[in-house]
């Protein structure tokens, strides 16, 4: 086979690069390890950047998404037993949007699948060759057989795990990471939120956080230790847990229901730089991932591949090579904004391993003076809607 752009992952950076390619008529082909059904209904991050938003429906993806997605002009905070509410919109005016990544997935699959895009899913192996000359190969078996994918570039957009990060030298790569003391102890719920915007919570017995995904669905999450096994909470210690931690403002309570799915995910911040090598571009968690908190992994990811779709455009549609050699420059400004604001939400908002008393009061000192400062309130707010540029 023979495309100009091929692309190693059919999450939602490797989708969205296809679909921008095509909307600037370049061809690319998209390769995925899993099955349809799986990519489609693997639940992940569900708050849209107002950024994230306007790339969507810029492109012909909005429709769905503004019909069913919930828009947020503001979340909660919690600690001290008091609540109180950052007005996103009032000081930024922009706002988020509550849309599961795996309702992103589905309509970019839809899209790419109506415009005769290539998606080939269920491919093993893997293999990236040629990426230091202008014809590179990726190779890869598809139903027992041996296959070949020839391109002028690579896109690397296959996750942390994937193959493409690999495939880069010994040497060309630096690593930045930190590994947190902490997980985070995810459900989804059949119950009806019990909020409009999202209550981020932090108590001595732990962070919380109080998310939706539908008027019928809430996602709920616990801090835990990061050796925790999901065995141990069975769904009575969840919802007991959840009360503790979030209903702390009199009047209030959360509602309960099934519990459809729980699961435990680790805290870490990783990032590798550069962000490309040769004919090879990585994005997404393929070279950045940052701890939840600050709702920015797909938000990264399609802000990186809205970089690259351009560049690539640049350079079959005008013969520029800039925009493609300044890639991970560019890209990395953003990535380490995120990277920052998110460890600065997590340090607020979680209980430390070991804290002492000095620790607790000064988390509670920053999160009184994000309530209180407007300063500091826009401050939070224009990271968390998304910053226009960096």
């Amino acid at each position: 086979m023979r495309t100009q752009v091929g692309i190693v992952g059919a999450g939602p950076a490797g989708l969205m690069l296809s679909h921008l390619l095509h909307w600037h008529g370049i061809d690319s082909v998209v390769l995925e390890c899993r099955s349809r059904e799986y990519v489609e209904h693997r639940v992940r991050a569900g708050v849209l950047e107002q950024g994230s938003v306007d790339l969507l429906c810029r492109t012909g993806l909005g429709e769905r998404l503004q019909r069913e997605g919930m828009r947020h002009e503001g979340i909660e905070l919690r600690f001290d037993g008091e609540s109180h509410r950052v007005p996103l919109t009032e000081l930024t005016g922009r706002a988020i949007t509550v849309y599961g990544q795996q309702e992103v997935v589905k309509d970019l699959i839809a899209a790419r699948l109506d415009a005769g895009g290539q998606i080939l899913f269920d491919v093993d192996d893997v293999r990236l060759d040629g990426l230091d000359t202008d014809s590179p190969v990726i190779r890869f078996r598809r139903d027992g057989r041996e296959e070949e994918l020839h391109c002028d570039f690579v896109a690397g957009c296959d996750g942390f795990h994937g193959v493409s990060r690999g495939s880069v030298p010994d040497g060309v790569l630096t690593t930045y990471e930190r590994t947190y003391p902490f997980a985070w102890l995810g459900i989804l719920a059949a119950a009806p939120p019990a909020v409009d915007e999202l209550i981020y919570a932090r108590t001595e017995r732990g962070f919380a956080l109080y998310s939706l995904r539908s008027p019928e669905i809430s996602r709920l999450y616990l801090q835990v230790a990061p050796d925790e096994d999901i065995a141990d909470w069975p769904d009575e210690r969840i919802w007991a847990e959840l009360r503790a931690r979030l209903e702390t403002v009199p009047g209030w309570s959360l509602n309960e229901g099934p519990i459809l799915e729980k699961g435990i995910t680790p805290m870490r911040s990783f990032v590798v730089e550069p962000m490309q090598w040769e004919r090879l571009y990585l994005a997404g968690d393929a070279v950045h991932i940052v701890p939840p908190t600050g709702a920015k992994g797909m938000n990264l990811a399609l802000a990186d591949v809205a970089l690259l779709g351009d560049a690539f455009a640049a350079w079959y549609g005008e013969g520029r090579t800039d925009l493609l050699a300044n890639y991970s420059r560019t890209a990395l400004r953003r990535v380490w904004r995120a990277q920052h604001f998110s460890w600065w939400m997590t340090s607020m908002l979680h209980r430390l391993d070991g804290e002492d008393a000095y620790e607790a009061k000064l988390q509670s000192s920053t999160l009184r003076y994000v309530a209180t400062s407007r300063a500091y309130a826009s401050s939070l707010a224009e990271n968390y809607v998304g910053l226009p540029e960096v």
